[in-house]
């Protein structure tokens, strides 16, 4: 089949429903929904988001407690001399406000950084997601290679089996030597002996599914996948280079880190600059409880602290200048992640094409070989050929086969590969209306604060 590249479509979120398999369908939410690393990363969501409020609290509002206290003390004689001690009672209940005022954009640029790093977890979800859905795809391709591999050694040995037992006929009929018989016998014992791989090759990969299906080895029963039911996706959707590095989890993930290091630089800078703290409490204090909210009992307080970091030994311009090394190193990392997410897509396409090729030029080995190959067992029934010529075409038959397999389960691969080179399309899910809005308002939040470019 041909895959014809759709330039500048947009990829659908369930892009495994184009390989026309519902088990594989069923397969793939199964693993949405009892693999753990999905609720992994929806934990670390809530624990950003919850961390930010925690701290938004703090930077926006002030602080305001209630306390009450009774306490039973008796004051020295000698402190007050002519005065006896004295045993009272003392109680009290007040309110306390205190309210850190955000002059230098410290607190701001403090959420600000809390707020990407919520980006941050909500892009890693994502990836999470497509990952899990690529892997899935990839496990059940290559069950159902090593499938159809084991079933076609098994046809190879049943028919080097009987090729053994004619030769051997021949050999007691003097009609060949009995090199050809132990050559023959070679020939079987390599095809059984590659055949335990292949079935070990099977078991881990369906162990692999299992993982990724949140289950044990051997938990439920998985079904049984062959490539002739998997339809090879014939339009195959390819963003525009623009495109990719909005539509990359991993690009995105990276550009929130980057945010994120941009607001810690303006925290570290906050730093250096003065605090201001407006404090107050209100209450009342008496030596009794019945009266203790009566007029003249009333205590309060109002005031204003500055602190101006005078001496830290270097620490806070240190601060500082890891801020903006760090800055420096999620530059450096994002400008990566976008090269190897432009790498990702063009290996990907040059692997599907090269799999194109390879597939044909397989296809028409394996029939060649299987012509030469009845046509050398019909001249050797009739002792027109040598058994050297048989041979070699069974050998080249069986390696043709068992490439082919091969070639076909890598192309199916490699079309997975693409789609989740090109993001997933994890943006086109469609139970993420509210994930979008709120991604949507997060952005917003953040274009109002102060300019992401670090402090010369």
């Amino acid at each position: 089949k041909k895959q014809r590249l759709l330039f500048a479509e947009n990829l659908s979120a369930d892009w495994w429903t184009m390989f026309g398999s519902e088990k594989l369908n069923a397969l793939i939410q199964q693993g949405f929904a009892e693999n753990p690393s999905l609720g992994k990363a929806q934990a670390a969501i809530r624990h950003a988001e919850e961390t930010f409020y925690a701290a938004r609290g703090g930077i926006l509002f002030p602080a305001i407690d209630g306390a009450a206290s009774f306490t039973r003390q008796k004051t020295s004689a000698s402190a007050m001399p002519g005065m006896p001690g004295m045993l009272y009672n003392l109680y009290g209940a007040s309110v306390h406000v205190s309210y850190t005022l955000d002059i230098f954009g410290g607190g701001r640029r403090k959420m600000e950084s809390l707020l990407a790093r919520i980006e941050y977890q909500q892009f890693q979800y994502e990836a999470a997601y497509m990952i899990l859905a690529a892997n899935i795809v990839t496990m059940a391709i290559q069950e159902a290679a090593l499938r159809e591999q084991i079933e076609i050694s098994h046809e190879i040995i049943e028919r080097l089996e009987k090729q053994l037992q004619l030769v051997r006929r021949q050999f007691d009929l003097g009609a060949v030597p009995f090199t050809a018989v132990l050559n023959q016998q070679t020939e079987l014992a390599l095809a059984k002996a590659a055949l335990p791989a292949l079935e070990k090759g099977l078991s881990l990969t369906r162990h692999a599914l299992y993982a990724l299906l949140g289950k044990t080895p051997g938990e439920g029963n998985l079904p049984v996948f062959s490539l002739d039911e998997l339809a090879l996706p014939e339009e195959l959707p390819v963003s525009l280079p623009s495109d990719l590095a909005r539509q990359r989890p991993d690009v995105r993930a990276a550009e929130a880190l980057l945010h994120q290091a941009c607001a810690e630089v303006g925290v570290a800078t906050a730093n250096l600059y003065p605090q201001f703290t407006l404090s107050g409490s209100y209450g009342h204090q008496s030596q009794t409880a019945a009266n203790l909210f009566d007029g003249p009992t009333v205590v309060w307080n109002i005031g204003a602290g500055l602190l101006q970091p005078i001496f830290h030994g270097g620490s806070l311009t240190a601060a500082r200048r890891a801020a903006i090394a760090a800055y420096d190193e999620a530059a450096a990392n994002y400008r990566q992640t976008v090269l190897s997410a432009f790498q990702n897509v063009a290996d990907a396409l040059r692997s599907l094409e090269a799999d194109t090729h390879t597939l044909r030029a397989q296809t028409e080995a394996v029939a060649a070989a299987k012509n030469a190959l009845d046509i050398a067992e019909k001249q050797f029934q009739l002792g027109a050929v040598s058994y050297l010529d048989i041979l070699t075409a069974q050998r080249n038959y069986k390696a043709t086969r068992l490439v082919l397999i091969e070639a076909q389960a890598l192309r199916y691969a490699d079309t997975a590969a693409l789609f989740l080179s090109l993001g997933g399309g994890w943006w086109n899910k469609a139970n993420t209306g509210q994930e979008d809005t709120k991604q949507e308002n997060t952005e917003q939040e953040n274009r109002e604060q102060e300019n992401n470019e670090p402090p010369e």
